[in-house]
């Protein structure tokens, strides 16, 4: 290092003294500037390496490159960093080990995280909650807040405000800047998830009375049709109820008629800019935060039995074939005569139980039946169906305790439901395309733009002969995907996942590959969506002959894609939350479970226990006694142990629990004996 500086500063013209020749030198400046560059040339002429920090529990890290490279980084480096710090680091070369020393933080891990408060003999500071941190990090407390009111382990919003990797700072510290949570409170898995995504805690306030608007549209009287409801039977915020009738020509005449809660909430009203904030209701086990006040959700907007309410309504033919034929929207009052359950109108249609509708009623759930059965066979055929996986329903009791978790597979009344809402949504979207050319529109596209190359040379190391094209032309992607669920080869389908894109928000019509078809934008959940109420007021524009409102703008488009994408995260959080304390009983006794293996890594397989849903983590070391004897391979998704494939994606499997770790909120287990 020595000689290396004394021949950068005879070129820069900065002399160096050497100073107790046994022990450091000392370069003397003469200016700041040739400093500068001093520092710079030893940095070009130095191997670096930029990527970002994955912590293991025993001190050490690695850093990972984004061109998939790994580098060890030694346990005094990693007190400067933390899991997820996007860096650059110094390589060091010592024989044949290699190891880096992160010197430049180009992003740090973490910003605004969810923490537990750790108070020590009149110190404070966080742990973050976090699988992949456990640092104490030493904290202050926002002014705002009373440091009395805040004890040792209650949960709270804290931000990193320094970082030992920045010029300025010589260690992490952090603020707390929100309570979030006493440490006994019995909803810390809500009330800590809702805050971890900063999701609203509680549902928007009533406000003022909610008068019904004058909005200028002729609503026609349809209180004396036998409207009716289905739903779950705790659903409190119904916004669909459904007429049917056979047409003498053949096929069925569907009315649709969805809340009109736009009927009570103008464009630019406090509820209405909260609404678009929140985007959606946010349902998790045990608590519902919904997006509009409940005074409306629940009550005036809700279509409930015996009840007046204004509907935004879709009167359309679907042939005896299944076909969509012409439709017409309109707006309407109703007034719902029945308000049915999902499993009481499944157990009549199949026999079952001791229920029974009334005659009319009854008339209109076989010919939606019949009409489902048609409309599923026609997607199935012409566009695209998903395959039916179960819901898994936690009943708890009122402290929040998990009682049971029921598995509710897809049945008949499910799948009229969901039949009568896609092809609602489908003249939707043909509406709203045809006459204004935007909306809100789910858009999907089969796989993500930069990876249909990579599925396409996937697909053909499979002997899988598909043109690239066909990979992202819906009409030609059809054909290929009911090829492909021919096969019904689940290794395959897994695969394929890391592929596929996602569904988002869109202004302007475009493809839903997931369903086949050209264009789809749902307006029957404006309780619940907010971008159901802005297709409502484009509807109901076209309706009264008026310039509809302006196009929704990206930043709405993406907040809206955003939005769901907290929402689901939020579900899936408080539900693995629920599953350790559930579970932890049958961690205990090792209990035995069937499984599907949903993802393989490097340090083991993730699987999915079918009898409740959760998800458990089997580390390699579980699966064989002499890890050498494990060979993994995470891009194919398969393991072999001692030389014979065990296990792929999507694999069947038996596990049986062996932890269950609040902490983190995970399950582990091992193969089955």
């Amino acid at each position: 290092m020595l000689v290396q500086c004394r021949c950068l500063a005879a070129a820069t013209g900065i002399r160096i003294v050497t100073l107790l020749p046994h022990h450091s030198f000392v370069i003397m400046l003469q200016n700041n500037p040739l400093l500068a560059q001093l520092k710079q040339q030893i940095r070009e002429t130095t191997p670096r390496a930029e990527g970002v920090i994955k912590a293991t529990d025993k001190g050490f890290g690695f850093l990972e490159t984004d061109d998939g490279q790994s580098y060890f980084v030694p346990p005094p480096a990693m007190k400067q960093v933390l899991h997820g710090d996007r860096v650059q680091a110094t390589i060091h070369e010592n024989g044949d080990k290699t190891s880096v020393e992160p010197d430049t933080l180009l992003e740090a891990g973490l910003s605004r995280f969810i923490a537990r408060v750790q108070k020590r003999d009149g110190r404070l500071a966080v742990v973050p909650d976090h699988p992949s941190i456990n640092n104490s990090l030493k904290a202050r407390i926002k002014n705002s807040l009373d440091e009395a009111s805040i004890d040792d382990r209650d949960w709270v919003v804290a931000r990193l405000v320094r970082h030992p990797l920045k010029p300025e700072d010589r260690a992490f510290f952090t603020q707390i800047d929100e309570l979030v949570a006493k440490a006994d409170d019995p909803a810390v898995p809500w009330r800590v998830t809702l805050a971890r995504h900063a999701l609203e805690q509680e549902c928007p306030e009533a406000g003022s009375d909610w008068p019904l608007r004058d909005e200028g549209l002729v609503r026609e009287d349809l209180t004396a049709e036998p409207f009716f409801t289905i739903d779950s039977e705790s659903t409190r915020d119904m916004d669909d109820a459904l007429r049917i009738e056979p047409r003498e020509a053949g096929g069925w005449r569907l009315t649709v008629a969805i809340a009109d809660a736009t009927a009570y909430i103008e464009e630019g009203h406090a509820a209405d800019l909260e609404a678009r904030t929140r985007a959606f209701t946010v349902y998790l086990p045990g608590q519902n935060v919904t997006m509009l006040p409940e005074q409306l959700a629940d009550d005036l907007c809700s279509l409930r039995e015996g009840e007046l309410r204004p509907v935004l309504a879709c009167c359309l033919d679907i042939e005896a074939d299944g076909s969509l034929g012409e439709y017409r929207f309109f707006a309407a009052n109703v007034r719902s005569q029945a308000r049915l359950a999902y499993d009481r109108v499944s157990d009549w249609l199949e026999g079952q139980g001791e229920w029974a509708p009334t005659e009319v009623i009854a008339g209109q759930l076989r010919a939606l039946q019949a009409m489902s059965e048609a409309r599923a066979a026609w997607r199935a055929e012409h566009t695209l169906v998903f395959k039916d996986r179960p819901d898994y329903v936690f009943e708890l009791d009122a402290a929040g305790n998990v009682l049971d978790i029921r598995t509710e597979e897809r049945r008949s009344a499910n799948r009229m439901i969901e039949e009568a809402m896609i092809a609602a949504n489908a003249c939707g979207a043909d509406y709203l395309a045809t006459h204004i050319g935007h909306g809100i529109f789910n858009v999907h596209r089969a796989f993500d733009a930069e990876k249909v190359q990579a599925a396409h040379e996937f697909l053909s190391a499979q002997q899988i002969d598909v043109e690239l094209e066909a990979l992202s032309e819906l009409s030609r992607y059809k054909e290929f995907k009911r090829v492909l669920e021919a096969q019904d080869d689940a290794w395959l389908d897994a695969r394929l996942r890391r592929f596929q894109g996602f569904t988002s928000m869109s202004a302007r019509p475009g493809p839903h590959f997931g369903l086949g078809l050209a264009a789809y934008a749902t307006w029957t959940s404006p309780i619940r969506k907010y971008g159901d109420m802005v297709n409502h007021r484009l509807i109901k524009g076209v309706l009264k002959g008026k310039q509809p409102p302006a196009e929704a703008t990206q930043a709405l488009t993406e907040q809206l894609t955003e939005r769901r994408r907290l929402n689901r995260l939020a579900e899936r959080d408080v539900k693995d939350w629920l599953y350790v304390r559930y579970l932890t009983p049958a961690a205990k006794n090792q209990e035995e479970f069937e499984a599907e293996v949903l993802g393989i890594s490097r340090g083991g397989m993730r699987v999915r226990l079918t009898a409740n849903g959760a998800t458990a983590f089997v580390p390699a070391p579980l699966m064989h006694s002499d890890r050498d004897k494990v060979v993994i391979d995470d891009k194919e998704g398969r393991i072999q142990i001692e030389g014979v494939e065990r296990y792929k994606l999507g694999d069947l499997t038996r596990v049986a629990l062996v932890e269950a770790r609040e902490e983190t909120r995970s399950l582990v287990a091992r193969p089955a004996k």
